[in-house]
């Protein structure tokens, strides 16, 4: 399987998945300039207007880009600090919310163990227009299994290592949160790890992504909801200034 990225995947998959939101821009400042044209508006105001609507069409690329084809984030390279084996007799579990471009790569790491992928994707619950369309398009890892998010289908202590890679943010309701999290630390053995990659509902992501930030989950919550589902370790690095990678151990 080819694992290498095209280039600007990134952005383009933004641009793809997000589509009905730049229509929706794209119409509202072509009426807005319409609208300048044809009242007499305050020529600073309707600039700033302008400004922040082109800032608020075009920043999210621009971050985006950099996270995702500019950072090495689909190398993995910050994984070298956690200093992860790779084993034959080891499992490890890669967790999404219907969109994978990771499952490849981690095997492509962990050649030996044996790479397990789930799919909590519900399309009662997880509505939103974006994931519905990356889902069309995404890469499907052979033996990928459909799961709900309050139950993994393996055994108690049986797992190494869980990714959940820009994924579980997905899961909006922090009750289901928890039950999802509690059933990632049912199947981790003593020694295992979980590594989370997320977008922070902070500041940095404000100023990428202005109200779209709400689409992220605070730090604070996410310690919270790792913690009450029963991590004892919760640790957060930065991966550039807009995403965290949380590791937690049972």
């Amino acid at each position: 399987m080819d694992i290498a990225r095209k280039k600007f995947q990134g952005v383009l998959n933004i641009l793809s998945f997000n589509r009905h939101f730049y229509v929706f821009g794209g119409i509202a400042l072509v009426l807005l300039i319409g609208s300048y044209l044809i009242f007499s508006w305050p020529p600073l105001f309707f600039w700033i207007v302008i400004a922040a609507f082109i800032y608020g069409l075009l920043m999210p690329l621009l971050v985006s880009a950099f996270v995702y084809d500019f950072s090495g984030y689909y190398e993995f390279n910050w994984l070298k600090q956690f200093d992860l084996k790779d084993a034959k007799d080891q499992q490890i579990v890669n967790i999404n919310a219907g969109f994978d471009e990771t499952s490849f790569i981690i095997k492509d790491k962990f050649p030996a163990s044996d790479l397990k992928v789930f799919d909590f994707y519900n399309s009662e619950k997880h509505t939103e227009a974006a994931i519905v369309r990356a889902r069309k398009v995404s890469m499907v890892y052979p033996n990928t299994a459909q799961i709900v998010s309050n139950h993994i289908p393996l055994e108690d202590n049986s797992v190494a290592l869980i990714f959940l890679l820009s994924a579980a943010h997905e899961i909006r309701k922090h009750e289901e949160k928890i039950e999802f999290l509690r059933e990632c630390r049912r199947i981790c053995k003593p020694d295992a790890q979980v590594i989370t990659i997320e977008h922070l509902r902070d500041l940095p992501n404000f100023i990428a992504f202005s109200v779209g930030f709400t689409h992220f989950f605070s730090k604070k919550t996410w310690e919270n909801a790792f913690k009450q589902a029963g991590f004892t370790s919760v640790t957060e690095q930065k991966f550039t200034p807009f995403m965290s990678i949380f590791n937690c151990r049972p």
